[in-house]
């Protein structure tokens, strides 16, 4: 390695570990009470778009609004797909936290739940050919509930619910609303106090890309580089990767390979997306590419990753507050003909605790009559994002995560581009 290259490696060292040791975990210096605040606006932002939709009920199942909600945290991933735990909030009454049997201590001290119960499962994995029974008390309990607080409004939204759940509380008289648009909302504009928990994870999720860039050396497989972010993340208190987005030549070539045990060449160019939700259940949506062995881009690279880096800052200056979504397509970085059949299909989207709403297509591919209708607003963070390659060629992903302003934008991310 030549001393230019050890400098630049140095210098990333230097700006994104801890500066204590690459071998200690980032310890969070964000105060509690910023937390607090921030537990406190979420919690509000539903009830909001609840007087919004003129709802009596909230029901959650999605484990990450109900983190949005409580900072209730239990099986994450475990109960995305097993839905064993659920809350709802009343509109004029309690913020109820049906938790998961035997663990409805890890509620203990979160301010926004007022009441935690033991939850009533009937999913089939866990009852068999009992659930349809189950149904009945878990629908009752519900009701009730509603019919308590709600007096004559009888309108409950729900995030998420399989079919006999949404049967059963309409044949007791509630009325289903689809809850996903009231979530999707609430959880778009942050609050200063979430955005300095975002800083937190993207200071996390860069320390992990650093620890890649150190390990971006021949030899070594894509597993191996994907396996650094995850390491980063879980010491520091993060929760889990959404995707498996690492590859290096030809893999990187039609995009979306997961990683695999293929072992990077020098010379090659490695790309990814963290899509890392990270502490305090925020995501850090972030792409870089750069070479195996840290050696200089060819000329096909070279002018690829130009081309990715013209996109982003194109789009990058069209977000301003108050620009539509419409407008935003209309304007923003067109993609060269070479380039269409290997594009990313979206130019912009939102972030929070998850990659959400709302999602630009990329100019290919805007519909008016399927596109979302809006416009940026401040307080939304998006992630802007370019995907270009062509035939036979490798990709360059590149991906930046910006705070919309009062006047502009903002970007969270600080991990540098590579000089072509």
């Amino acid at each position: 390695m030549n001393t230019v290259e050890a400098a630049f490696k140095d210098d990333r060292k230097l700006t994104y570990l801890n500066s204590e040791g690459a071998d200690k975990p980032l310890i969070s210096p964000v105060p509690d009470t910023v937390l607090d605040d921030a537990r406190k606006y979420r919690l509000g932002r539903f009830r909001d778009q609840m007087a919004k939709h003129d709802v009596a009920a909230l029901l959650l199942y999605d484990p990450i609004n109900i983190r949005y909600a409580f900072d209730s945290s239990n099986m994450q991933i475990w109960t995305t797909h097993n839905p064993m735990r659920y809350a709802m909030i009343l509109a004029d009454g309690p913020a109820i936290m049906w938790e998961f049997k035997g663990c409805e201590h890890l509620n203990d001290g979160l301010p926004g739940i007022d009441e935690v119960r033991t939850a009533i499962s009937w999913m089939f994995m866990a009852k068999g050919d009992k659930a349809e029974s189950c149904i009945a008390p878990w629908a009752d309990e519900l009701v009730a509930l509603v019919r308590e607080h709600g007096g004559s409004n009888s309108r409950i939204a729900i995030d998420k619910l399989d079919a006999p759940g949404v049967a059963a509380l309409e044949d007791r008289g509630l009325t289903y609303v689809e809850g996903t648009e009231l979530t999707e909302l609430a959880r778009a504009i942050k609050s200063p106090s979430e955005i300095e928990l975002m800083r937190w994870t993207i200071r996390v999720c860069e320390a992990g890309m650093a620890r890649i860039y150190d390990h971006s050396i021949p030899g070594t497989t894509e597993r191996e580089l994907w396996a650094h972010l995850h390491f980063e993340n879980a010491r520091s208190g993060g929760d889990w990767l959404e995707t498996k987005l690492l590859t290096c030549g030809p893999h990187t070539n039609p995009w979306y390979k997961e990683c695999s045990d293929r072992i990077c060449q020098s010379g090659e160019m490695i790309s990814f997306d963290t899509d890392m939700i990270g502490p305090y259940g925020y995501c850090a949506d972030l792409s870089r590419s750069w070479t195996c062995g840290y050696t200089p881009m060819n000329d096909t690279q070279r002018r690829l990753y130009a081309t990715a880096r013209d996109q982003i800052e194109h789009n990058l200056a069209l977000v301003i507050p108050g620009m539509s979504y419409a407008e935003y397509n209309a304007k923003s970085w067109r993609i060269p003909a070479a380039h269409t059949d290997y594009r990313y299909s979206l130019a912009l989207h939102g972030v929070g605790m998850a990659d959400e709403y709302p999602v630009v297509p990329l100019h290919v591919d805007f519909d008016e009559t399927s596109a979302a209708t809006g416009h940026l607003e401040p307080g939304m963070v998006v992630c802007v994002e370019s995907l270009i390659a062509e035939t036979g060629s490798e990709s360059i992903k590149l991906e930046t995560q910006v705070l919309v302003t009062e006047t502009g934008y903002e970007r969270l991310d600080t991990f540098p581009w590579e000089d072509v």
